[in-house]
């Protein structure tokens, strides 16, 4: 079972030399990769009184491609993930061109996580339509993956025209793979007719366990052998002691997860070295279960 780091977004800061040193210590620790959350806006709760958001303009994001081309940079070895980048709220043939791109200077190790977002602000302010997002991902996944596997591509879809046109450099992944970050039943569907994995952030029991039943049912109906695709589960360290988060680990295991990221973020660390001391805390704990 593979291990990350979720990257602490909203707690890091700007300092990029704190950022550098988060990762590299990440990699040093031995950790396969590092997961960064992605929002483009932070709404004013303030000007919103229904606001039920899980964050606000408050709540620093750094920009998953730009941060991953600078940790691209520093680090050597170390996988780079979205978790999950918002696909339907950006332009389909970027992404791929981006997404390529990043994946050629680091050698081949971008995951890139993919789901279709909560937050309507964000969508207005992109010019992208909310309420067709789910099924125009599904089209901007075929599109990426032309992109990344064909010199040129001609395509003519619902959202997408492409006219004997191609992105280069090619990726060094042909194609790069694509996980499912949600957890509803059409998502659940998708995973199994598109998606390389799922990143959940479901506990690994009760409703959780039955979603990742109900995935490899569908994936079995779609003709495709459930154990092909990867499952990712989260630990949080603000749940419990070290015994707790082994436990947690155990219980992924068991029900068949693929990687393993841990989350520190909401743990009352007060500093970047806060957040390397608890990585450190949790590759000592959970070792090489």
């Amino acid at each position: 079972m593979r291990t990350g780091v979720i990257f602490p977004q909203t707690e890091i800061g700007a300092d990029p030399v704190a950022i550098r040193d988060y990762a590299q210590s990440a990699e040093e620790l031995g950790y396969d990769y590092v997961l960064a959350f992605d929002h483009v806006l932070g709404a004013n709760s303030r000007s919103r009184p229904e606001w039920r958001g899980s964050y606000e303009h408050t709540d620093m994001f750094h920009e998953p491609f730009v941060l991953f081309a600078y940790l691209a940079g520093v680090t050597e070895t170390i996988g780079l993930v979205t978790g999950v980048l918002i696909l339907p709220q950006r332009q389909t043939a970027l992404v791929a061109k981006q997404a390529a791109s990043l994946d050629v200077i680091s050698s081949g190790r971008l995951r890139l996580g993919i789901g279709i977002g909560w937050n309507l602000v964000e969508y207005e302010a992109l010019g992208e339509n909310f309420h067709d997002r789910g099924l125009r991902s599904e089209e901007q996944i075929e599109v990426m993956r032309a992109l990344w596997t064909q010199e040129l591509v001609t395509y003519d879809g619902r959202w997408h025209g492409i006219t004997d046109a191609g992105i280069n450099p090619l990726p060094v992944q042909r194609p790069i793979p694509i996980w499912f970050g949600g957890s509803t039943d059409k998502v659940l569907r998708r995973i199994a007719r598109l998606g390389d994995g799922w990143i959940s952030n479901m506990r690994p029991s009760g409703t959780g366990y039955d979603a990742i039943e109900k995935m490899r049912v569908y994936a079995l109906q779609e003709g495709r052998d459930p154990d092909t695709i990867g499952i990712e589960g989260w630990v949080s360290i603000s749940n419990g002691s070290m015994d707790d988060w082994v436990r947690e680990v155990c219980k992924w295991k068991g029900i068949g997860a693929t990687h393993i990221s841990v989350n520190t973020m909401n743990a009352g660390l007060s500093s970047p070295d806060g957040h390397i001391d608890a990585i450190r805390r949790f590759k000592e704990s959970v070792g090489d279960i």
